[in-house]
């Protein structure tokens, strides 16, 4: 198997994701361009749009690890509440010092579903949580290297990042959702000149008005599937040891895929982007919209890598 450094990752999953983004701004204003064309008073409608997105997006980004934690039912622990706890914090700890970050929560979900998640807006306000199943399932060389997964995230402000493409996602679909609600009210008209009109703009525009919230869906997710990437690049950045992680999903997928799915459904999938597998897996729809990359394609990137 050839060898891949892990800078080289980093930096290709960086340029993935600066071109995703690109894409993203492409679409909204190619969507704005559409709607003042069909309907005029784009400035309106896309302020309107951009300000309730932000709006949600606020609260989300400032109170999500409170909000998540609550949801979740996690419980935040010290080091002397119980050796899992004293083993979970002293992993967080030292890796914390490794990755150059402050030391984050701790905290641990009470399911015996394994696996892990980080939260919070910055590294100075983060919280690391690790389900009471993956504390059992592992070994302390495997919870490291997931543990240096959420510390990735946190120290590539994931958060930000994902919060972002929301916003672009949430914006378009609420610039989609009004200019159907446009045509139904009033059909086309504003401040358009019809004389100008031309019916394959008109068709094209429909289509993208139609299509560009699919569109967006499926940009985030990528944006979403590419972080994790550079979160496990980052793990073996952090532990000097890809195996460590790779060793880790294998035991998620397999665990993953013997687990009954009523225990699996325990853990809300509103959050699955968090975790660091989703288990809530199914036909290749499903897939297709997936907020993670293959755990195959995760392992055979991981064992590729060199440690530097």
């Amino acid at each position: 198997m050839l060898a891949v450094s892990v800078s080289d990752t980093m930096r290709n999953v960086r340029l993935k994701t600066f071109l995703l983004m690109i894409w993203f701004g492409a679409l909204v204003l190619g969507l704005g361009w559409v709607i003042g064309y069909l309907f005029g008073n784009v400035t309106l409608w896309m302020t309107i749009a951009l300000v309730m997105a932000l709006g949600q997006i606020w609260i989300s980004y400032w109170y999500s690890d409170k909000i998540v934690l609550t949801m979740t039912g996690t419980k935040l622990v010290d080091p002397n509440q119980s050796l899992e706890a004293k083993m979970l914090y002293d992993i967080v700890e030292e890796l914390s010092i490794a990755a150059g970050l402050p030391m984050p929560k701790v905290g641990i979900m009470e399911t015996m579903e394994p696996n892990a998640f980080a939260t919070g807006r910055d590294p100075d306000h983060a919280v690391v949580v690790a389900t009471r199943g993956i504390l059992r399932l592992l070994n302390r060389e495997e919870l490291a290297g997931v543990i240096a997964h959420e510390l990735s995230h946190i120290k590539h402000r994931d958060v930000l990042l994902t919060s972002m493409a929301a916003t672009m996602a949430l914006m378009i679909s609420y610039l989609a959702n009004l200019s159907w609600r446009m045509m139904f009210w009033g059909g086309f008209g504003g401040d358009r000149d019809d004389r100008n009109s031309n019916p394959i703009i008109m068709i094209i525009g429909l289509l993208l008005i139609f299509l560009a919230p699919l569109a967006a869906t499926l940009i985030r997710l990528a944006v979403s599937r590419e972080r994790e990437f550079m979160a496990d690049a980052g793990s073996a950045q952090i532990t000097r040891n890809p195996e460590a992680l790779a060793s880790a999903l294998e035991k998620l997928e397999i665990y993953g895929k013997q687990m009954p799915k009523s225990q699996l459904a325990q853990t809300n999938p509103a959050f699955a982007e968090l975790f660091i597998v989703n288990h809530l897996k199914g036909d290749w729809m499903t897939n297709l919209f997936s907020t993670h990359p293959p755990t195959e394609e995760r392992i055979r990137r991981l064992r590729s890598m060199t440690a530097y």
